[in-house]
C-alpha cells in the first residue's frame, strides 16, 4: 500500500515537491531493477515512497533478509517530459526502526571513560573499606573456580558412571591402578624367589663340600689303619 505524500515527506524530512504519478506507479520497473542485484525472494511488498525536492521518487519495498530488520529496498526513479520513467539508483536503506551499529567512538574517548569507571570503582571500594589486594584475591579465586568448571565441562558423559563418579579401571582406587601395583609386587616376589634359589644352591654347595671333607677324613683313617696293621704283621 502506498503512503500519502504528506506521510512520505515526514520520512524524508524534506520540503514537499510535486510527485509524478507515473513514477509512483512504476513498481514493476523498480522490482525488476532490484532483481538484478538481489534474489526475488528477498524483496517484499511495496512499503511507500519518498518524493525528493528535484522530483525524484524513491519507491520502498519490504526487505526479507534475516540480518536486516527494519531496512527497506529503495529504488530511486526519475522522468523527463515525454519520456518513460528510468531507474537512477538501487540500494538498501534503514528505516526508523532499523537495527544499526552503534555510533563510532574514538579510542581516546573510550579509554577515558574506562579510566573514569575504574577510578569510580576504586573510590567506592575505599569508601566501603575493601582492600584492592582482597579484591584481587577474590578475582583469583573466581578464576580458579572457572578453570575447574572448564575442566569439568571438558569431560564427556562417557567419563562418568551412572552415579556421576569418574569411571576407573577394574581394581583402581583413588585413580591408582592396582594392577600396576600387582605387577610390581609380582616382580618383587620373583626377585625374592630368585634370591631364595641362590641361597639354596649355596647351601647345597656347602653340603657337598662337607661331604667331600668327610670322605677325605674317612680315606685318611682307612690309610692309617692299613698302615698300622701292616706294621704289626711285619
Amino acid at each position: 500500500m502506498n503512503s500519502t505524500p504528506d506521510d512520505t515527506f515526514a520520512f524524508s524530512g524534506r520540503t514537499p515537491s510535486v510527485a509524478d504519478d507515473r513514477l509512483i506507479a512504476a513498481h514493476d520497473l523498480a522490482r525488476a531493477a532490484l532483481i538484478e542485484i538481489t534474489p526475488e525472494v528477498t524483496i517484499g511488498a511495496p512499503a511507500g515512497y519518498t518524493v525528493e525536492n528535484d522530483g525524484v521518487v524513491s519507491l520502498r519495498f519490504e526487505n526479507r533478509l534475516a540480518g536486516y530488520p527494519g531496512w527497506f529496498w529503495t529504488v530511486s526513479l526519475a522522468r523527463v517530459e515525454d519520456a518513460d520513467p528510468t531507474v537512477l539508483e538501487v540500494e538498501l536503506l534503514p528505516g526508523d526502526a532499523a537495527l544499526l551499529a552503534p555510533d563510532w567512538v574514538p579510542w581516546a574517548v573510550r579509554l577515558a571513560d574506562y579510566q573514569a569507571a575504574q577510578e569510580a570503582i576504586a573510590e567506592a571500594n575505599a569508601a566501603a573499606g575493601i582492600d584492592a589486594d582482597d579484591e584481587a584475591d577474590a578475582d583469583d579465586d573466581e578464576d580458579e573456580f572457572a578453570d575447574e568448571l572448564s575442566d569439568i565441562d571438558d569431560l564427556d558423559a562417557a567419563d562418568f558412571d551412572a552415579d556421576a563418579s569418574p569411571i576407573l579401571h577394574a581394581g583402581d582406587v583413588d585413580g591408582v591402578d592396582i594392577d600396576e601395583l600387582d605387577v610390581d609386587a609380582d616382580d618383587d616376589d620373583a626377585d625374592d624367589d630368585d634370591d631364595a634359589d641362590d641361597d639354596d644352591d649355596a647351601d647345597d654347595d656347602d653340603a657337598d663340600d662337607d661331604d667331600d671333607d668327610a670322605d677325605d677324613d674317612d680315606a685318611d683313617d682307612d690309610f692309617v689303619d692299613s698302615y698300622d696293621e701292616g706294621a704289626r704283621e711285619y
